[in-house]
């Protein structure tokens, strides 16, 4: 029970598998939480020489984030990091003149309220273990660029992703007095299921220069962003913002 411990949602597949494997290689054991069955990524920790734990669960119910905990706390009596990375984009894209509030809620209930619970019930036990332990503790967030880009194609996306953000600055100040750092990861086009659909949309932008950078981001990106807040590398920092993104946020003429 010496090494630290991560938990990584949404962690089956895509940047979550990524972040998974990179805590691992890094020295940690890792849980991982999915709605799909997490196996592959248990083995790449595992791969890694670390100790893995997987766990099918929903992050929006209440009783699969109680039932979360208690597995993580009885298999490895600690958690040292939290990557509220699950996530989701509208099953199908609709002008915001036409958005559904069943879109609405699933989305912002998987991206959004699910990891602000989750949050608080880990930090709460954080807060706990602080008072025995000195270790490194911290919440990583990813967000998106879709946080300040408007996409009235998926308005329900965007709002979750922007909400994330202001999720990240309010742990953060409530985190500080307790030594628990808090960041936002700010991924932009990433190569995963989720942007399959729109390939050839931004093959082509990514062409013409919609990024300084000339490529897609891949999972590995953001993994590596990850793991430099996950082994306390910004300790004299928090609430910030790291974005991924091949430039994308750079503002230029």
């Amino acid at each position: 029970m010496d090494a630290p411990v991560a938990l990584v949602t949404g962690a089956a597949r895509g940047i979550g598998a990524a972040i998974a494997a990179e805590l691992a290689a890094g020295g940690m054991d890792v849980a991982v939480l999915d709605v799909l069955e997490p196996t592959e990524s248990v083995r790449a920790v595992e791969a890694a020489g670390r100790k893995g734990l997987g766990i099918v669960g929903d992050v929006t119910r209440a009783e699969d984030r109680e039932k979360l905990l208690e597995r993580i706390d009885r298999t490895f009596g600690r958690l040292d990091v939290l990557v509220n990375n699950a996530g989701v984009a509208p099953k199908v894209r609709a002008d915001i003149l036409e958005a559904t509030e069943e879109s609405y809620d699933r989305v912002m209930g998987i991206n959004l309220k699910g990891p602000y619970f989750l949050t608080q019930h880990v930090a709460n036990w954080m807060i706990r273990r602080r008072e025995s332990c000195d270790d490194w503790m911290c919440i990583v967030n990813i967000g998106s660029m879709s946080s300040y880009t408007a996409s009235p194609s998926r308005g329900e996306y965007c709002l979750s992703k922007a909400g994330v953000s202001m999720a990240t600055q309010l742990w953060a100040t409530r985190l500080a007095d307790f030594g628990i750092g808090v960041y936002e990861i700010r991924p932009g086009i990433i190569a995963t299921d989720m942007t399959s659909t729109v390939k050839d949309k931004y093959d082509k932008l990514i062409a013409e220069g919609l990024t300084p950078i000339r490529r897609w981001g891949q999972p590995a990106d953001v993994a590596g962003a990850v793991a430099v807040c996950a082994r306390g590398e910004l300790k004299f920092s928090t609430g910030e913002i790291i974005n991924v993104d091949g430039g994308f946020h750079v503002q230029r003429l």
